[in-house]
């Protein structure tokens, strides 16, 4: 599919929307930069993180796993910001991996076979002596976007209505097909590692934020979860940012992907926000549903059928991705923006994803490590360079 054609209605985009800002949350792998293998390296890595400049930079953060790190970015508005933000923050979390050996990849699940290591943490050994060998595998890394709202009650509202079209989401950033030495056949086998956790993957209509509260706090009396930081939806509500988190999608091998994935995410929320607003009613698919629609996401990513979020049946991901571009045509904060996005996921459908090119490039090879290697030299290109899925310098 070479162009996104869509058919715009007579409203448009809603010049007067107020812009809402977005933050990324982008965790990547660790890797030793002679053999590529996963290196515990994240206390060495955080003491070179560099200051947090006068301009609100992104800061890294530990994560669960030694062989792992976390980007943090800022609050932001367009999409030329998130793009920089984005590729500035992977750039300081390779130079600080490489002052100490290593090297910081954007890859969602490690190629090789490995051991992990936990941070040391009173959260985190309490979490490994309560969920065991789930919590010693878990190394994987995911993309998080925040999206502010105005309320918890318009948070819930957003949440209840993107439900049917995060497996989209997921499917456009498939980036993890390589799993402990083997290829998984999934797209993105993270999605499917995580959802070992009890809390993850697709959740229930909850129609306010007081039924929303309600039934976190019945989670918790089950004594599974040890805190409301365990609540693994797919997308939640922060527990401590006025913001909807959407967690589904694998960190992206490309930075302008992710870019373009973060204000796609925007646009959805603004789509729904406005059907609340407005009285439209709940999608009711069931989770159920649900559930088997993110896993075909996960297991072929853009390369077979999707299960559209509005039929229930199957169609080409060229299709489903050209219906959810529609869907939120309404939700983009200007012309350049959503312009931009149609170049993004036409480049996208054209060239695949990240498992695609994760596979392809160990498919010439012969080596897995090869994996490891063309998520390098992705990374090595797109921060070296300019480019952005954004024609404007305007910030």
């Amino acid at each position: 599919m070479s162009a996104i054609a869509v058919v715009r209605g007579p409203v448009g985009i809603a010049p007067s929307r107020r812009i809402r800002t977005v933050g990324v949350e982008e965790e990547l792998l660790l890797v030793d930069a002679a053999t590529l293998h996963p290196t515990p390296a994240a206390e060495a890595v955080m003491r070179h993180q560099p200051e947090v400049g006068d301009d609100g930079g992104s800061i890294m953060a530990w994560e669960a796993k030694l062989e792992q790190i976390e980007v943090v970015g800022p609050p932001l508005r367009t999409l030329a910001q998130l793009h920089s933000s984005i590729v500035s923050g992977r750039r300081a979390a390779d130079a600080a991996a490489r002052a100490v050996g290593a090297r910081a990849v954007p890859l969602a699940t490690a190629p090789a076979a490995c051991d992990t290591h936990t941070v040391a943490d009173e959260r985190y050994d309490a979490m490994r002596k309560r969920f065991g060998r789930t919590m010693r595998e878990q190394l994987t890394c995911g993309f998080h976007v925040h999206v502010e709202v105005e309320s918890r009650d318009e948070g819930v509202a957003v949440l209840d209505r993107i439900r049917p079209w995060l497996p989209v989401l997921l499917a456009l950033s498939a980036n993890s097909p390589f799993y402990q030495g083997e290829d998984t056949g999934f797209a993105s086998y993270r999605y499917q590692a995580y959802s070992r956790w009890p809390t993850s993957g697709p959740y229930d209509v909850f129609g306010s934020a007081a039924a929303y509260a309600e039934h976190l706090s019945r989670m918790l009396e089950t004594g599974v979860l040890l805190d409301p930081g365990m609540v693994y939806f797919d997308a939640r509500i922060s527990h401590h940012l006025p913001t909807v988190e959407i967690r589904i999608a694998d960190v992206c091998l490309r930075a302008e992907d992710a870019a373009a994935l973060a204000v796609m995410v925007r646009a959805l929320v603004n789509v729904e926000a406005d059907a609340a607003a407005t009285g439209r009613p709940v999608d009711s698919t069931p989770t159920t549903l649900l559930r088997l629609a993110s896993w075909r996401a996960s297991r072929f990513g853009l390369d077979d059928h999707l299960v559209h979020p509005q039929s229930g049946s199957l169609h080409t991901a060229a299709e489903v991705v050209r219906d959810f571009r529609d869907h939120i045509d309404e939700g983009f904060a200007d012309a350049e923006e959503r312009d931009a996005v149609d170049r993004a996921l036409a480049t996208m459908l054209a060239r695949g994803t990240g498992a695609s090119a994760q596979r392809e490039a160990v498919a010439r090879s012969g080596d897995l490590q090869e994996a490891v290697a063309v998520a390098l030299r992705v990374h090595d290109e797109g921060t070296d360079s300019s480019r952005s899925p954004s024609t404007s310098s305007r910030s």
